[in-house]
């Protein structure tokens, strides 16, 4: 039987900010990021760039954070 294998992907600060009355600030969305860093998530949806400002300031964070 070949091995199987699972990635996690994780789409907590992209879903979860379409919530009403959810907004994340860049920061929060960083300590999110390195949280599931940390449980070994394989692909993060930090957001989507053109939405706002912030979340492009959140994404570049996030991306130069050096995770794995």
């Amino acid at each position: 039987m070949a091995k199987r294998i699972v990635k996690v992907l994780d789409t907590t600060m992209r879903d979860g900010e379409q919530t009403p009355g959810i907004a994340l600030a860049p920061e929060q969305k960083l300590q999110i990021a390195r949280a599931l860093d940390d449980l070994g998530v394989d692909v993060i949806e930090a957001g989507s760039a053109i939405t706002s400002e912030g979340e492009r300031k959140a994404i570049k964070m996030i991306s130069g954070a050096g995770l794995k």
